[in-house]
Formats: C-alpha cells, sequence, structure tokens
C-alpha cells in the first residue's frame, strides 16, 4: 500500500499546478466563460455525442478531511459508464508498471547531480524530518523525491480524488482507464536533466515555508472551485518547471483531446484530470470547444 501511495503521488505529480507553472508574458488572457465559471465539473455534450460526458479537475494529496466528492460529482459518475483518470489507477500491475520507472538511469545518482553542500541540505532533510533513508534513495529521480515533501507540509493525513473516484466507480461497478501509461507520464521525466530536477528538489527542501504557502494557496483556490484563479497563481510558482510547460501541459492536453472524444463516442465518460489542464486557451476545456463540443459548466 506504501509503494502504491507513493506511485499515485509521483504519477500524479506530472498534473500537479506547482508541477506546471507557466510564462505569465506568454500567456494570453483565459476566455470569459471559464474565467467566470466557479467550478472544477464540466459536462461535454454536443458534435453527434449520444449522451453526456464529464471533465472533472482534482488535485492531489490534499488533506483527507477537506477531500469530498460533491453530489453532482458522484452524479455525474452514477450518470456515466466508465471514469478515465490520468493512469488506470484501478490497474492490478500498476505498481509494477511503476517500480522501474522511479529509477534514474544505470550509473546515474541524485548526489552525482547536485553540489556537496546540495545533497547535504536535502540528505538531511530527509533524514532527520521526513525520516527517511536518503542514502539508500539515491538512485530515484529527484522529482520522484519532490512528491515525498507534500505530506509533510500539509501536515496531515492526506487523500487523494484519484483514488476516491476509483472507489466510487468500484461501488458503481464502473471500469476505469486512463489516458496515459505509467511509462508515458514517467518518460517525460527523462526529458527533464537530472541537474534541473536535483535544483527544483534543493529549491523546495530549503524553501519550505515558501513552498508550503504556495501550496495551500493553492488548495485554496482549488476549493473556491476558481478554475482561472489557481491557473494564474501557478504562474508565480517559483518552483514550476516553466521551460516543460510545452511537454508538460500544452502537449499533453492536445494528445488527450482526442481520446477523450474517442471515448465519449463510445460510451458516457467521467474524465478526472489535474486541474492546470482545465483553464486557458490550450486547457482541455479550450481544446474540447475548438472540436465542436458544448462544455457547459456544473454548477
Amino acid at each position: 500500500m506504501r509503494f502504491l501511495t507513493l506511485s499515485l503521488a509521483v504519477a500524479l505529480l506530472l498534473a500537479s499546478p506547482l508541477a506546471h507553472a507557466q510564462k505569465a508574458a506568454k500567456t494570453p488572457k483565459p476566455a470569459p466563460a471559464a474565467a467566470a465559471a466557479k467550478t472544477m465539473l464540466y459536462e461535454i455534450s454536443g458534435n453527434k455525442l449520444a449522451k453526456p460526458s464529464y471533465v472533472f479537475g482534482t488535485i492531489h494529496l490534499m488533506c483527507a478531511a477537506d477531500l469530498k466528492l460533491s453530489d453532482n460529482v458522484q452524479k455525474a459518475v452514477g450518470n456515466s459508464q466508465q471514469v478515465a483518470l490520468e493512469l488506470d489507477m484501478d490497474s492490478p500491475t500498476m505498481a509494477e508498471e511503476m517500480r522501474g520507472l522511479l529509477l534514474l538511469p544505470a550509473g546515474q545518482t541524485v548526489q552525482g547531480c547536485m553540489s556537496k553542500e546540495e545533497y547535504t541540505a536535502v540528505s538531511d532533510y530527509y533524514t532527520n524530518e521526513l525520516k527517511m533513508p536518503f542514502a539508500r534513495m539515491g538512485t530515484m529521480k529527484p522529482l520522484v523525491l519532490t512528491s515525498l515533501l507534500y505530506p509533510k507540509m500539509l501536515g496531515c493525513p492526506t487523500g487523494s480524488y484519484e483514488m476516491s473516484l476509483v472507489e466510487v466507480a468500484k461501488a458503481n461497478n464502473i471500469e476505469v482507464i486512463g489516458l496515459e501509461t505509467a511509462a508515458d507520464q514517467m518518460g517525460l521525466f527523462d526529458k527533464i536533466p537530472c541537474e534541473n530536477q536535483a535544483r527544483i528538489l534543493y529549491d523546495m527542501v530549503t524553501n519550505r515555508a515558501q513552498t508550503r504557502q504556495q501550496l495551500i494557496d493553492l488548495l485554496t483556490l482549488y476549493q473556491a472551485q476558481d478554475v482561472e484563479g489557481l491557473r494564474e497563481k501557478s504562474l508565480a510558482s517559483k518552483f514550476g518547471m516553466k521551460e516543460y510547460e510545452t511537454q508538460l501541459l500544452t502537449d499533453r492536453n492536445k494528445r488527450w483531446v482526442p481520446l477523450m472524444a474517442r471515448e465519449a463516442a463510445r460510451k458516457p465518460t467521467f474524465f478526472a484530470v489535474g486541474a492546470a489542464h482545465l483553464g486557458g486557451p490550450n486547457g482541455v476545456l479550450a481544446l474540447l470547444r475548438q472540436q465542436g463540443y458544448q462544455v457547459k459548466p456544473v454548477l
């Protein structure tokens, strides 16, 4: 169970607003309809769909006590015939698929990607504060290691919308599918040099108060169901990977939308992806509208 939790945190790190900060100077203003809606749930209809599908924005590893699926969300899942997450979190082989993907290429280590001082600072924090044997974690990708910081920063037992949705799907005898494979998601890390990953890890460890405040701010915006506000807040993130925004966010949205169209045509589907993927001119909501679908906020 512990490994499955780590796998979820790592896989969904890619959808976290902290991991998707964008360059504000190059970001057009959001469409008025998207900016006005205060919801994370949208109905998809039209374009020859026999029945509506839904898209829901999630945020990851929030306090379990604050994690609640609204009546509208549960009703939308009940009206659907399958749930599509970024990954098929219901797959019995997920943990095994993820296991080898967490590691750096053979011969590479976290220590080799950092200065001695940086490594010491990070190692001391994980060993002394998180009570994790950092010396034995040195072959893991640095961005994998960042996912282990969030529970400590939140200071509470954590949960995820994804696993909650899996449970609702099971209760309704609804199939769960994934828009990507574990290899697809973790392969994105390989596009980011180890030194750059290590710098993000070091910055988050040594600026913990700022990292925690950003996380709290994003959670507050999420709970307010403010898609564009959450997106705009993420623009200023100190810990994002701005130069990789196209690969990590825009390109994935563009790959997902044809898959979403195919699945929605097959059967009514409840899509759940990271909230950072919803808004903006290259978000899934705008891209679905461009394909001729009616995308209506469910309030």
